[in-house]
């Protein structure tokens, strides 16, 4: 008789408690995913904007399909991200002379999971299909201010 009661005890401890864990373990699986895509993201838009400071007008159309290339590293599952690989949006804004300031904004949607979803919803930080947007900018200089002189200035002192 003390076995059976033993292994009832731990079925029914079990029973209450599985649910909590794995409640649990989702609630931090969510937020885990979030900042890999996140991660992602802002590498993408740093690295873009990294490229789009060394290139010249006629190159935007290749320095967003750079940008959709680092951003396949995220998982086509919506905990990461929601909509498939072209649904990201990229925003590419050129510098107005070379020494100006590039921006690239990426946003980005991800379907909360539902305990978190109805946090999101109650806080009104979710769009219209019931997803989290996620948005990165990121700004680059094309000339350091700390860099005097013009380019000819600095050929003509190495030559």
């Amino acid at each position: 008789m003390g076995i059976r009661e033993d292994t009832a005890q731990a079925t029914v401890e079990a029973a209450l408690l599985l649910p909590t864990f794995l409640t649990l373990l989702l609630l931090a699986l969510q937020p885990l995913c979030m900042l890999y895509t996140r991660s992602v993201m802002e590498t993408a838009a740093s690295e873009t904007a990294r490229l789009m400071v060394t290139t010249d007008d006629e190159a935007m159309e290749s320095c967003e399909a750079f940008a959709l290339r680092r951003l396949a590293a995220v998982p086509d599952l919506s905990i990461f991200y929601a909509g498939g690989s072209l649904a990201w949006d990229i925003e590419l804004v050129r510098a107005e002379d070379e020494e100006g300031t590039v921006t690239v904004a990426i946003t980005g949607a991800v379907t909360p999971l539902p305990v978190l979803g109805a946090f999101a919803g109650v806080l009104g930080a979710t769009n219209g299909q019931g997803d989290v947007e996620m948005r990165v900018e990121v700004s680059y200089a094309g000339r350091p201010s700390w860099l005097e002189g013009s380019y000819e200035t600095w050929v003509r002192r190495w030559n």
